[in-house]
C-alpha cells in the first residue's frame, strides 16, 4: 500500500510538472525587416546543443548576461505541445558547458514584438534573425500559445507556416 500511495504521489507529480512545463508554440518564415520597427527590446544568443536526440535536446542557451539550460521533448502527442524544462545558469558555468557542445552552435538576435492578448493572456512573438550555422540569414517568428487551437492574429511580416518542420528546428540549424 505504502509503495502504491508513493508512486500515486510521484506520478501526480510528474503529471502536474508536464502539465507546468508544456510548450505550445507556432513558427512561421518572416518576409521583411518590417516586425523591426515593432519590436519592444531585442538581445543576442549564443546556443549550444548538448544532445540532438529525436526525442529530446539539452541545449546552452546565453542571452546577454544571462544564462539557461532547456530540455525539451519530441512533440508529446498529435498536435504542437512539447515538454520543456528551463533553467537558469550561472553566465560563467554556461561558457564552459558551450565547450561540451556539439559542433555547430548558433549565433542569432532575437526580436520581441508585442501580439494582441487572448483570453486576458498576453502574448509576444519572438523573431530570430540567425548569424551563423547553416541557416545564416534565416529570420523565423514564433509564438507561444496557450492552447493548440488558440487563434492567432499574424501581422503583415509573417509568411508561411514551418511549424512541425523539422528543418526549421534550432538543432537542425
Amino acid at each position: 500500500m505504502y509503495f502504491f500511495l508513493c508512486m500515486s504521489q510521484k506520478s501526480s507529480n510528474f503529471a502536474a510538472t508536464m502539465a507546468k512545463n508544456t510548450e505550445i508554440e507556432r513558427k512561421f518564415l518572416v518576409r521583411s525587416e518590417a516586425f523591426k520597427t515593432q519590436a519592444v527590446t531585442s538581445y543576442e544568443i549564443v546556443q549550444g546543443y548538448l544532445c540532438k536526440d529525436p526525442e529530446k535536446t539539452i541545449h546552452v542557451r546565453i542571452r546577454d548576461a544571462r544564462a539557461f539550460l532547456t530540455i525539451k521533448s519530441s512533440v508529446l502527442r498529435e498536435g504542437l505541445a512539447k515538454f520543456e524544462w528551463e533553467r537558469e545558469l550561472d553566465p560563467a558555468d554556461a561558457k564552459e558547458l558551450l565547450r561540451l557542445c556539439l559542433p555547430g552552435a548558433i549565433a542569432k538576435t532575437r526580436y520581441i514584438i508585442p501580439a494582441p492578448p487572448y483570453e486576458g493572456q498576453e502574448r509576444k512573438w519572438e523573431v530570430d534573425v540567425f548569424h551563423s550555422g547553416k541557416k545564416a540569414g534565416l529570420i523565423l517568428a514564433e509564438i507561444e500559445l496557450g492552447d493548440e487551437h488558440e487563434p492567432i492574429s499574424c501581422p503583415d511580416w509573417i509568411g508561411e507556416e514551418v511549424t512541425g518542420q523539422p528543418q526549421y528546428y534550432n538543432a537542425n540549424m
